[in-house]
């Protein structure tokens, strides 16, 4: 299925709505049943600290950080396949 120029927003909306729906799954799922604690685990990935500029009259904080756990990558991929197939 080809993606249009328009499509590309809708398609990284229910990307991250995937990935997001996942983890909170994950944690719902890891909080009730102790022995799916493995879908809470979460990876960070990014700045531990974030960059500050100080221009004096204006201050700029820059920083990224992920928290990846196994239902947000399961969540992000069925999203895909979701969004694919219809």
């Amino acid at each position: 299925m080809k993606v249009s120029a328009n499509g590309k927003g809708f398609m990284w909306f229910i990307i991250i709505l995937g990935a997001v729906s996942g983890s909170i799954i994950g944690e719902i799922a890891g909080n009730s049943i102790s022995w799916l604690s493995i879908l809470k685990a979460s990876y960070s990935i990014g700045t531990q600290a974030p960059l500050v500029l100080d221009l004096k009259v204006l201050v700029l904080t820059l920083g990224l950080n992920l928290k990846i756990n196994i239902m947000a990558i399961i969540g992000t991929v069925l999203a895909i396949i979701l969004y694919k197939r219809y």
